[in-house]
């Protein structure tokens, strides 16, 4: 049995990004890789258990799709926005406040401890193994974190975060510091 489970097909998350794809442009690829490799960490720290899973999906199609939509630096709220926006108006029937507080919590530093912890808590682990290029584990072994990136390439993520910080920002360091300020919580 495999030590992380990894599913290349995620039929929902594509329906969700078929909104997007054209306004994320150029970074599409890098951000759909990025979004999988996080469900992906996320799902493991869960179990895999099915009824976390739509949730999940859903929450990382959106938890940094306010670059795009809203061009911020600071984008958990406009992506907390699109997301509850897209929840009622797509019918997705997912617990509002829970995806609210999986997108908005997902860059805190400190272990999340309020309502609905399990599930927040595999989110923010997850963007913070991705986020850190793995060099933040998690618990999860440096063998299962390069069985996912070798699914799901960077294809240059990272390097977009940087191009949008200082396009959104003036400069990489302007950018930079709004971006931690804005999306960083403790």
């Amino acid at each position: 049995m495999p030590e992380i489970m990894i599913k290349t097909e995620r039929p929902f998350v594509e329906d969700l990004f078929a909104r997007y794809e054209v306004l994320i442009g150029r970074d599409f690829p890098g951000y759909r890789n990025h979004v999988y490799r996080t469900i992906t960490y996320a799902m493991h720290f869960l179990g895999n258990a099915k009824e976390h899973e739509r949730l999940v999906e859903a929450a990382f199609v959106y938890h940094d799709i306010g670059l795009w939509t809203d061009h911020e630096l600071a984008y958990l709220e406009p992506s907390e926005a699109v997301a509850i926006a897209d929840n009622q108006k797509l019918g997705l029937g997912l617990d509002p406040d829970l995806l609210r507080a999986a997108i908005h919590w997902h860059h805190k530093i400190l272990p999340y401890t309020g309502p609905h912890r399990a599930i927040i808590e595999a989110c923010r682990k997850a963007d913070w193994i991705d986020a850190s290029k793995g060099m933040l584990r998690k618990g999860i072994s440096r063998g299962a974190i390069a069985e996912v990136e070798a699914e799901f390439p960077n294809l240059g993520f990272h390097d977009s975060l940087m191009r949008l910080a200082k396009d959104y920002g003036g400069s990489t360091l302007v950018g930079s510091i709004k971006v931690t300020l804005g999306i960083v919580k403790w």
